[in-house]
C-alpha cells in the first residue's frame, strides 16, 4: 500500500479524519481540495500535505494521486465520483453515495464497468467487535435472528441555533438524520446479519421547520457561537422510527435523532437469535454484551486473544488498550487498499461497496415514501 498516493476533497470535519487515518494505514496523501483555494491551501497547511488544490480537476488531472476520497457535499458525490471513474481513479466516498437511486444505479453500473475500486465510508463495519458479531451470527451461535432494535441519536442539532448545511434539503437531500446517520445504523445490522430488507414503515418529524442561520460558515459539530443569525425553512427530519420486514419474517426498529440531549454521537443495537442475544453501543465500542436464557449473561471486552481470527484481525492493540471512531477508518482503508494492492478487481471486495450505498438509498426512498404515505411501503430491487 506504501506505493498508493491519495487525495482527499473535503475540507470540513470529515476531511481531516480520512487524511489521518490514510496516514495511518500507511497510504501517502498528496494533496486536498477544498471549497476554495484558500480552504485548500490552509488545510494543507494545517495537515502537512504537499498540495492544496485550486479545482477538483486539478485532482483528476494530477498522475500522481491513484485513489480519490470524497468528503464533500451529497449534492456532489454523483458528478465528482463518475469523474474520478472516467479519469482512471479509484474512489473512496461518503454516505450517503448520491442524492437518489436513479443516481446511484448509475454509479454501480459505471463502477462495475470501470475496472476500478470504488467504496462508500461505512466504517463502523469495521469496530472489531461489529465483526465478532458477525462472525457469531453466521457461524449459528445465535440461532435464527428473528428481531434486532437500536437507534443512532446525536444531539448536535438540538438547538434551534444549530445549522449546518446538512439540513438543507438542497444540499443533503430530503432525509437529513436516516440519510445521514441512520444510513450507518441500516448498513452495519445488514452486514451483520446478512438479512433483506423488503418494506418498511416510518414516521419522522421536522423538531425546527425553521432553523437560525448564521451569516458565516459553521463547521459539523459546532453551533457557531454568538454571532448574526437569519431565518432558513428546514424541511429534513430532526428524527424518526423506523420498521422493517425483512425475508423470513425478521423485524428490524430503528430510532434516529440529531436532537436527543446528552447523545453525542451513540449507534446501538440488540440482536435477538432463537438461541441467544447481542447487543452493543459505539460509546462504549469495546464491550459486546451476550445475552443467555439458560446462563449467566456475558461481557466480552475486545482482546484479540478472545475473539474470532476475523475479529482479532482488526484489533491492532491489546486487549485493555481501546480502540475507537478513527480506528475503523485505518481498517477500513487497509481493506480498501489492500484490494487495489493486489490488482484484481474481479474478486469479491470485503468493503462497503457502492452497491451497498445502493442499497441503502432505495432503503431512504421506501422510508420517505413511506412517511409522506402513512403506509408500509415496498423496497425498490
Amino acid at each position: 500500500m506504501n506505493n498508493l498516493h491519495a487525495a482527499v476533497a473535503g475540507t470540513g470535519f470529515i476531511g481531516p479524519v480520512h487524511v489521518e487515518a490514510l496516514r495511518r494505514a500507511g497510504v501517502t496523501v498528496d494533496g486536498i481540495l477544498g471549497s476554495s483555494e484558500a480552504k485548500s491551501l490552509a488545510a494543507a497547511k494545517a495537515l502537512g500535505i504537499p498540495t492544496g488544490y485550486a479545482s477538483f480537476e486539478e485532482i483528476l488531472d494530477d498522475p500522481q494521486i491513484d485513489v480519490v476520497h470524497l468528503a464533500t457535499p451529497n449534492r456532489v458525490h454523483f458528478d465528482q465520483a463518475k469523474a474520478v471513474l472516467a479519469a482512471g481513479k479509484h474512489v473512496m466516498c461518503e454516505k450517503p453515495l448520491a442524492m437518489n437511486s436513479t443516481e446511484s444505479a448509475e454509479l454501480v453500473r459505471i463502477a462495475a464497468e470501470s475496472g476500478r475500486a470504488a467504496g462508500v465510508n461505512y466504517n463502523i463495519r469495521y469496530y472489531p467487535l461489529a465483526i465478532e458479531a458477525r462472525e457469531r451470527v453466521q457461524s449459528g451461535s445465535l440461532g435464527e435472528v428473528f428481531a434486532v432494535q437500536g437507534g443512532y441519536v446525536q444531539d448536535w442539532l438540538l438547538k434551534q441555533t444549530d445549522y449546518n448545511w446538512r439540513v438543507l434539503a438542497e444540499e443533503g437531500g430530503d432525509l437529513r438524520a436516516v440519510a445521514d446517520i441512520g444510513t450507518h445504523w441500516m448498513d452495519l445490522v445488514l452486514h451483520i446479519t446478512g438479512l433483506k430488507p423488503v418494506s418498511v414503515f416510518a414516521d419522522l418529524r421536522t423538531v425546527y421547520e425553521e432553523r437560525l442561520r448564521p451569516t458565516g460558515e459553521v463547521q459539523t459539530f459546532t453551533d457557531g457561537g454568538d454571532v448574526e443569525r437569519v431565518a432558513v425553512k428546514i424541511t429534513t427530519e430532526d428524527f424518526g422510527t423506523i420498521l422493517i420486514r425483512c425475508e423470513g419474517g425478521a423485524r428490524l426498529t430503528l430510532f434516529v435523532s440529531q436532537v436527543t440531549a446528552g447523545r453525542k454521537n451513540c449507534l446501538r443495537y440488540e440482536l435477538s437469535g432463537s438461541e441467544g442475544a447481542l447487543a452493543w453501543n459505539s460509546e462504549t465500542p469495546n464491550e459486546l454484551w451476550l445475552g443467555h436464557r439458560d446462563r449467566a449473561n456475558e461481557s466480552l471486552i475486545r482482546d484479540p486473544g478472545l475473539l474470532s481470527p476475523a475479529a482479532a484481525a482488526l484489533s491492532s492493540y491489546p486487549g485493555g488498550h481501546n480502540e475507537g471512531f478513527p480506528d475503523t477508518f485505518k481498517q477500513l482503508y487497509r481493506d480498501f487498499y489492500g484490494y487495489i494492492a493486489k490488482g484484481d478487481f474481479s474478486a469479491k471486495p470485503g468493503f462497503p461497496t457502492f452497491a451497498d450505498g445502493h442499497r441503502e438509498i432505495l432503503l431512504c426512498e421506501a422510508i420517505l415514501a413511506s412517511h409522506k404515505s402513512g403506509q408500509w411501503t415496498e423496497i425498490q430491487r
